[in-house]
């Protein structure tokens, strides 16, 4: 069993219920649909498929709402805008090119950005200093040579959107989620804690099931890693902006940080964008890519996640294929992994229990961990660790069974509540030779089953 969940994204190239299928059959644990693309029509047929082909293969898996957030982009115009070192352009919110003089954008940027700031477009491409902001006009000053083609994206790394994260279009979002079956809501452009504690609130107030996940993609979500990551559910280091936002040789040392904090406060880690991306087009990825997702596994990461590669690409199914053969190869080989997840945590019954827990099962051996959990904390404490020993999670919600599958390591089964469910799940595995007579099995379980927070109690049981 590979350890490191594979994340994939549904696009036109998966479409179908037989992809969706052949991506789960093929070792993808979650599923992402993108609200920036797409229709509500799209997911209501999606949604369906992807919970009909996991009822088949008998594997929960998580299904995620990307949010859009503030993606700022240059409006619609004809042709192309030729850029030259030292020119001096104009931006406005609708505006009509070439009639205006002023470059059209999607989003006003007049209420936001500042003299002195940068702003990029078409992914740095295009690079411009913010010089002066006047009646609703942008003015800047091109610092290379270049072209605008309408559409691109525009990234602005100085600029403070003071919460301003949410737009119209993902409350609509939200409240389309509200009604469906997603375990997950990723929420994109990310700056401070408090984002995500507004992003809760309007999840409680609309019933939406989903845990939050932080993206990670601008320079105020790196200043405030730490307190975002204490908030939120899970956190995505999402590369493609994050790069853009700040220096291109900075994320990789980020991206360590935040699988390191991430493992520190058992909150699941997600690595994206381009680890495979030459599969769009190929059907063997470049040895720089698979590299890529090695040290994802080594560094501790719960998911690595295809982006492009399964919603628009050629060879979607074999790039899960090729996803799942560098893991397995990986984690047999990193012992060294390790070494690194041993974090000073702080000193709390929870944790002092789930450092109990793993020590016991690897002291004897233990062929397996399983842990009766309600809402997925007790599972996620004990993968937060890294444990050698394989771990079971049992619990009565399939809403945490699904949510579990995108979390480093957990096996996950749904079964009623019962004061003796870790020990009848594990006579289940062993019936059906997942387990073996003579094994040894640590299981972890509450005095009130079904009840949060009650983990009190471990016993060790030999199969017979």
């Amino acid at each position: 069993m590979k350890r490191t969940k594979i994340i994939a994204t549904v696009g036109p190239a998966t479409d179908s219920y037989e992809k969706i299928h052949a991506l789960i059959a093929s070792g993808v644990n979650g599923l992402r649909l993108n609200f920036s693309h797409g229709t509500f029509e799209e997911r209501d047929r999606q949604i369906p498929w992807i919970r009909k082909a996991a009822a088949e293969l008998g594997k929960p898996v998580a299904i995620i709402q990307d949010l859009q957030g503030p993606k700022v982009r240059l409006g619609d115009f004809d042709g192309i805008i030729e850029i030259k070192a030292g020119d001096k352009v104009t931006f406005g919110y609708k505006a009509l090119w070439p009639a205006s003089g002023h470059i059209p954008m999607q989003y006003d940027l007049s209420m936001k950005v500042k003299p002195g700031e940068r702003l990029y477009v078409f992914d740095g491409r295009v690079r411009f200093e913010i010089t002066k902001v006047e009646d609703g006009i942008v003015h800047a000053h091109a610092h290379n040579d270049g072209m605008l083609i309408k559409r691109k994206g525009m990234n602005l790394p100085d600029t403070d959107f003071g919460g301003d994260i949410l737009t119209k279009k993902d409350l609509e979002d939200i409240a389309y989620g509200a009604t469906k079956d997603f375990d997950y809501v990723a929420t994109s452009f990310v700056q401070t804690a408090q984002d995500i504690e507004n992003l809760r609130y309007i999840l409680r107030k609309r019933k939406h099931p989903g845990k939050i996940i932080a993206k990670i993609e601008t320079k105020a979500a790196v200043d405030n890693i730490e307190a975002i990551i204490q908030t939120t559910d899970a956190v995505m280091v999402a590369r493609g902006d994050l790069a853009v936002e700040t220096p291109p040789e900075s994320v990789p040392v980020v991206q360590r940080r935040i699988i390191a904090l991430g493992l520190q406060y058992a909150k699941p880690t997600i690595v994206a964008t381009q680890m495979l991306i030459s599969m769009t087009e190929m059907p063997e990825p470049t040895r720089a890519e698979v590299s890529d997702v090695a040290t994802a596994v080594f560094v501790g990461a719960d998911c690595v996640m295809l982006s492009d590669e399964t919603a628009n690409g050629k060879y979607p199914i074999e790039a899960v294929r090729m996803m799942k053969r560098v893991i397995l190869y990986t984690e047999r080989h990193a012992s060294e992994l390790k070494s690194i997840v041993q974090l000073e945590r702080e000193r709390s019954m929870q944790n002092a229990i789930s450092n109990g827990i793993i020590s016991l099962a690897e002291g004897i051996r233990a062929k397996a961990i399983v842990a009766e959990t309600k809402s997925g904390t007790t599972a996620m404490q004990i993968a937060s660790r890294r444990p050698e020993t394989m771990l079971v999670a049992v619990t009565d919600e399939m809403r945490t069974a699904q949510q579990l599958a995108i979390v480093y390591g957990t096996k996950n089964y749904v079964r009623p509540i019962h004061r003796d469910a870790a020990e009848r799940l594990t006579d289940w595995l062993l019936a059906n030779h997942v387990l073996h007579s003579g094994d040894v099995v640590v299981t972890v379980s509450g005095r009130y089953p079904g009840v949060v927070g009650t983990t009190d109690t471990i016993k060790v049981r030999i199969l017979e």
